[in-house]
């Protein structure tokens, strides 16, 4: 059994690194060394997950976050150069309007959705934390749609990501 003395230090390590690495990711002018220090932040939460039991997340934190969702951060920022300033954004088209209003009724839409689901459905409870087959469970039935909402935010963060890039390119 480890000693509580032993938790304590690395519970005020991770935290100090993490609180430390945050900041230096905000801080930073460049976005890969922005995107470095996300992966810092995100190692060290991971540490934390541990030391709370939570194998499950602190894997995944890992596996997910710190290693697919950071390259394809870094994919993005590759791919749009973003060196290079902003300067079709003074001119309004009717692309950029569609655009706009697109992005509003999404907005709406998922708005809409996520006060339905409140209303009717969701009972928020206690999360265990650790267990696989209970956040897996759990993941899939009481937290469905908050789950998909967020892989829809990812997916249309990607799509515009990729969509300045191929403009710039042109």
């Amino acid at each position: 059994m480890v000693p509580i003395v032993f938790k304590w230090i690395v519970f005020l390590v991770a935290s100090l690194l993490a609180i430390f690495s945050a900041i230096m990711m905000v801080t930073r002018r460049n976005p890969v060394h922005s995107a470095l220090w996300l992966v810092v932040t995100f190692i060290s939460l991971a540490v934390l997950y541990f030391l709370l039991n939570a194998t499950f997340i602190a894997i995944s934190q890992i596996i997910v976050y710190a290693g697919a969702i950071m390259m394809l951060f870094l994919f993005v920022i590759m791919l749009i150069h973003l060196e290079k300033g902003p300067e079709e954004l003074k001119v309004l088209g009717a692309s950029k309007i569609f655009a706009i209003v697109l992005t509003v009724l999404l907005f709406v839409e998922i708005a809409v959705g996520v006060y339905y689901y409140r209303v009717t459905t969701f009972k928020p409870g206690p999360m265990p934390l650790g267990d696989a087959k209970t956040v897996g469970f759990l993941l899939y039935t009481n937290y469905l749609f908050p789950f998909e909402i967020a892989s829809i935010l990812l997916l249309v963060g990607i799509v515009g990501a990729v969509m300045l890039a191929k403009r710039r390119k042109e």
